[in-house]
């Protein structure tokens, strides 16, 4: 079992990794709860036991869930079990799950501790790490939520063994950003070891940049892309997938701009594609509609875009591309 840390300014958290991670649960409950909400997914095969008084709490599958209404429900479901601010919520899932959860458990009461049992790749090596919380609005990905630190992570790689493949695989869209900011050797490590590697770049980043005003913005690679092709709705893509295809249009933009060659470029494309995952954008997508998506990006800023880089320096967050730059390179081949 791997034990890591999540070590911040005054305060830490546990984050462990390895099969049967989920039954240490009792381990890691705030001490005084005396209930914890669950919420999980019908789907989802797996349950814990906090060793206290629970209540499963259900939220609906997709990432059309992850909104206002499904945090009000929650909320509403914790109100009526009377569920108080010295208790804990316990998120089952993928990271649609944790997203939520931990939002709820940010407003709820004005914050209720929380502790994440992220049940996905996706979610194990990035989206239940480092207290980002938020659900969508139709005009952009993750534009409502709150830095709300989790009590524990629990990182049980068995809950990976009945993942499709096609969700494993957008997991693994995730790990190869990772491979890009630093950790090397990804694909020749054990699962566990992986994941645990993530976990802790992932950690260190946010010990750093608790609340992304530096360093932390860069765990956005290739999310810009990314979060456009989601909210556009009109592409069947898996988050890790869109991130895939994010990283390998980065690079490209970053050749465009004169930050890289086209030696790199071939880099992220035969990661991204070793992994089985798309590295193109889908056909038939309009780069004005995308570009527009993006300008409403949490990070862009007012005179242009916003996106991590790939350079000579390694990735940098660079602001103020300009749009039609963005939207040469989305309508050129590429490949």
């Amino acid at each position: 079992m791997h034990e890591l840390k999540v070590e911040l300014p005054g305060r830490s958290y546990p984050v462990l990794v390895g099969s049967g991670a989920r039954h240490r649960l009792c381990e890691v409950v705030p001490v005084g709860a005396e209930r914890a909400a669950i919420v999980t997914q019908e789907q989802i095969p797996w349950t814990v036991d906090a060793g206290l008084d629970q209540k499963t709490f259900l939220m609906g599958d997709g990432e059309a869930e992850k909104n206002l209404e499904t945090v009000e429900q929650l909320c509403r479901g914790f109100a009526r079990w009377g569920l108080h601010r010295r208790d804990v919520v316990v998120a089952v899932g993928g990271g649609v799950v944790t997203d939520v959860a931990g939002f709820a458990a940010a407003a709820y009461h004005r914050g209720v501790a929380v502790v994440h049992v992220p049940t996905s790749l996706l979610g194990q090596v990035d989206a239940a790490i480092g207290g980002k919380t938020g659900v969508n609005l139709p005009e952009g990905k993750n534009l409502v939520g709150a830095f709300w630190q989790p009590a524990a992570v629990l990182c049980d790689t068995e809950t990976l063994t009945t993942l499709a493949p096609r969700e494993y695989r957008s997991g693994l869209g995730e790990m190869a950003k990772y491979a890009f900011l630093g950790v090397d050797g990804l694909r020749d490590m054990s699962l566990d070891d992986a994941v645990a590697a993530c976990v802790a770049c992932k950690a260190a980043v946010v010990g750093e940049d608790e609340r992304e005003s530096g360093r932390r913005a860069l765990l956005n690679y290739g999310h810009t892309l990314a979060h456009a092709l989601e909210t556009a709705g009109r592409y069947d893509l898996r988050h890790g997938e869109a991130v895939a295809i994010g990283l390998v249009f980065a690079a490209r933009l970053a050749e465009r701009l004169g930050r890289i060659g086209p030696d790199r470029v071939g880099q992220h494309r035969n990661l991204v594609t070793s992994y089985d995952l798309p590295a193109d954008p889908p056909p038939g997508l309009d780069p004005a509609d995308l570009v527009t998506i993006m300008t409403r990006d949490k990070k862009a800023s007012g005179s242009g875009l916003t996106f991590v880089l790939d350079g000579p320096l390694g990735l940098e967050v660079v602001e103020r591309v300009p749009p039609d730059v963005v939207a040469a390179t989305l309508g050129a081949d590429g490949r």
